[in-house]
């Protein structure tokens, strides 16, 4: 005799060797003898042999008609032996008995399991509703082989355009698009970005990356929502001084201004004025609402996502020919440059010039300063203020800036929204010019006495500090910022364009006016602003980095460079490229030490991945170094 059982889910055949009341000792066609329990059993027959009976049942079954079977049953439950007596008209054989069972078993939208053996037919709607479950998935899987030959035709199926962003940024892997475009990438070895490049689907590789950001940090676009103009206070005094600005050609958002009066037999008064939008938006208002939303303005080569709207920027800003309202600080300092007294005071201030760094570098220069300046206007205003900024940094034993380092500026030539017809210059000026510092040293002087002048009055404010050896991080305890030599640092001179500055800028201004400050020490408030600024901040640089490389790696191209000199500053032969602010690991290269130059093979460019192909050729001697910089700076001439 034999038996048909069921094993871990599967159907199968041996041949009786000892049979006992709960369990059986079987024998397989393979010769393997095993023990199964009595009720797995759901057949025992005399004939045909083990290894034939389930390949003649498969045979059979695939003859009977489910919805036939479905529609002979009653609503009961019952046993597959009995219904295949029923369904033969004759005692059935153990082959069609087995072909009946493997038919019920392969059709659970119609027949439902009760036990071993035992079945029981779907209720009509319960049937009806799993069919159109069933040719659901069966158009699904049609639209779905339909979609996969049309993306590796690098056509692009109509269903992809409006969730195209979800596609390429936050695909959902139980839509059906996102299955096509798996499978197509699959079998034609493309990423996802490429293949829908081809298709036609990515505008441009610039595009692509702006619109990830967007997608994330964005969503609802970066259009501001309406919002009533900010009110312009009209009561406070007029200071009797002539501010100017320093600030780069792009630079709209005009946070901070500079005046200079002479105080006979004392030295001077130099004030440093802040924008006060503070005084024109209160916390919890709509504007705070945006502001606290956005956070920070964006930068990007080309383009900037500012922080507040437009109309609440032209109100504020520290605008050449405007009398503007501002937070000032003002310094006493002595002919020696000591600072002996400082006071701060809300008022209107009359900006008179809004003075850029590529009209003021050529005239105001380490070389023209040692030399003898020229005549040109605000030149003693300059001079005396570079000279206080000396002395500060002296007095704080820090540098402001890192000389050594370089600052790039990207200039981009036509209209962003064809990214790949537009020019990019590139130009480097090298940090810590007398420029730099002059308003480096005037920033860190406000910040740290504002921050001071806080703590003093026991006023919550949000601090950047850091511990010796310890990255810099945000706080509400007034700390001291050892990166920069100062006892408390509280950034506060930059309302218009990060929102920790804004919010200090409350603060300040409540305490100065005598009021009760909006944010408590242990506001919620304030620590989910701090929490959401840290994260924000760090992921707004991280996209302007990713589009400065962007821009470089166009420029490459721009200008057919093959190769490039580049010097290592890290381990694993991280090398930074000449005239560009461009990293990049170089494997091919032997092993090197920091400050060796080296020259390198462009090989490729994947603007989507933003992925530099180099190869390193040679390690350059000094003397061979000055030629590969005169040699690419002709082939950009």
């Amino acid at each position: 005799m034999h038996v048909l059982y069921e094993e871990d889910g599967a159907f199968r055949t041996a041949t009786i060797l000892v049979d006992n009341d709960s369990s059986l000792q079987v024998e397989t066609a393979s010769g393997k003898r095993s023990k199964i329990k009595a009720a797995n059993v759901l057949l025992r027959y005399g004939e045909p042999v083990p290894t034939l009976l389930l390949e003649q049942a498969e045979a059979l079954a695939a003859s009977i008609e489910q919805e036939f079977l479905w529609e002979c049953l009653g609503d009961g439950e019952f046993s597959f032996s009995d219904f295949a007596n029923e369904y033969f008209g004759h005692v059935a054989t153990a082959v069609e008995a087995s072909a009946l069972l493997l038919a019920l078993h392969s059709a659970p939208v119609y027949f439902h399991r009760k036990g071993k053996g035992r079945f029981r037919k779907a209720a009509a709607d319960i049937l009806q509703a799993a069919l159109a479950g069933l040719e659901k998935k069966r158009q699904q899987v049609l639209s779905i082989e339909r979609m996969v030959g049309e993306l590796k035709a690098f056509t692009l199926p109509p269903e992809f355009t409006p969730i195209l962003s979800q596609l390429l940024y936050k695909p959902d892997r139980n839509r059906s698009e996102t299955k096509a475009l798996e499978a197509a990438c699959s079998e034609s070895g493309l990423s996802a970005p490429h293949l829908l490049q081809k298709c036609g689907a990515i505008r441009s590789a610039h595009d692509y990356h702006l619109q990830r950001f967007l997608f994330e940090y964005f969503p609802q676009g970066t259009g501001f929502a309406a919002c009533a103009a900010p009110l312009l206070p009209s009561n406070l005094p007029r200071a009797d001084v002539r501010a100017f600005s320093i600030d780069d050609a792009a630079t709209t958002e005009i946070d901070d201004a500079f005046s200079l009066q002479v105080l006979p037999g004392l030295g001077w008064q130099v004030g440093i004025h802040i924008a006060a939008p503070t005084l024109g938006m209160a916390p919890g208002s709509p504007l705070d609402a945006i502001a606290r939303d956005r956070l920070s303005t964006v930068y990007l080569p080309g383009s900037k996502i500012t922080m507040l709207p437009e109309k609440v920027v032209e109100a504020f800003t520290l605008c050449a020919g405007r009398d503007c309202a501002a937070i000032s600080l003002y310094l006493t300092v002595t002919p020696e440059f000591e600072i002996t007294a400082c006071e701060s005071r809300i008022e209107i201030v009359p900006v008179v010039a809004n003075l850029r760094h590529h009209d003021l570098e050529p005239l105001f220069n380490e070389a023209s300063i040692a030399a003898g300046l020229a005549e040109f206007a605000f030149r003693d205003e300059l001079m005396t203020l570079w000279q206080l900024a000396n002395a500060c940094e002296g007095r704080r034993g820090k540098p402001s800036a890192t000389q050594t380092f370089l600052d790039y500026n990207f200039r981009i030539q036509g209209d962003l929204g064809d990214a790949d017809a537009c020019a990019v210059e590139i130009s480097a000026r090298r940090r810590g010019s007398p420029l730099d510092k002059l308003v480096s040293e005037m920033m860190i002087v406000t910040n740290s006495t504002w921050g001071g002048l806080l703590s003093s009055k026991g006023v919550t404010a949000i601090y950047r500090i850091q511990t010796p050896g310890g990255k810099v991080r945000m706080s509400t305890s007034p700390q001291a910022h050892e990166g920069l030599g100062v006892k408390q640092y509280a950034w506060s001179t930059s309302p218009l364009r990060r929102y920790i500055d804004l919010l200090n800028q409350w603060q300040l201004v409540a305490y100065l006016n005598g009021d009760t400050p909006p944010f408590a020490a242990r506001s919620d408030d304030l620590f989910a602003a701090l929490s959401d600024f840290d994260m924000t901040y760090a992921a707004y640089a991280d996209f302007q980095r990713s589009m400065e490389r962007y821009w470089c790696l166009r420029w490459l191209r721009q200008h057919e460079v093959e190769t490039i000199k580049a010097t290592i500053i890290g381990r694993e032969n991280l090398a930074r490229f000449d005239q560009l602010p461009l990293l990049q690991r170089v494997p091919s290269a032997p092993e090197l030490k920091p400050g060796q130059e080296i020259m390198l093979h462009v090989e490729s460019i994947d603007y989507l991945t933003l992925e530099l192909g180099c190869r390193y050729v040679e390690t350059l001697p000094p003397a061979a170094v000055a030629a590969a910089d005169d040699e690419l700076q002709e082939a950009i001439d």
